[in-house]
């Protein structure tokens, strides 16, 4: 059986466990239950109902997008699901975001080889990303 790719919000504890599969950090589940429903776009890639990968883009929708947890579980990396849920992720902000909005990510590691494949660009040494985690 082919992954699936829809264009859907995951549960708040499907969201939670992929990201820390996928080795990403811990989101509270308060936070998701907030911030999860107030996407703008999001992506769930699903192999026999589980999921197994997923992207979303926040933001105003019209000045500024934020594309963030681009996660695929570690059973399914390699297979090109990051690839898949990015170009959903841009042809949904290509189809609906304003021209001259500004669509940012932060990538860890070497994902930067894959988001410059959709035209993001590194920013440094003319800009450096800033991050504030509250504890």
């Amino acid at each position: 059986m082919t992954p699936t790719l829809s264009l859907e919000i995951p549960g708040n504890q499907e969201y939670r466990a992929l990201r820390s599969a996928a080795g990403l950090s811990l989101m509270s589940e308060e936070g998701a239950a907030l911030g999860l429903p107030a996407s703008w776009c999001s992506v769930c890639v699903r192999h026999a109902g589980e999921l197994i990968g997923m992207g979303r883009v926040v933001g105003d929708g019209g000045l500024f997008l934020f594309v963030v947890d681009i996660a695929v579980t570690p059973a399914w990396q390699g297979e090109g699901l990051g690839r898949r849920i990015m170009q959903a992720l841009m042809d949904e902000v290509h189809a609906r975001a304003p021209a001259r909005t500004m669509v940012a990510l932060i990538a860890d590691g070497t994902a930067h080889e894959l988001y410059a494949k959709f035209g993001f660009k590194l920013v440094a040494p003319g800009a450096q990303g800033m991050l504030l985690r509250l504890s």
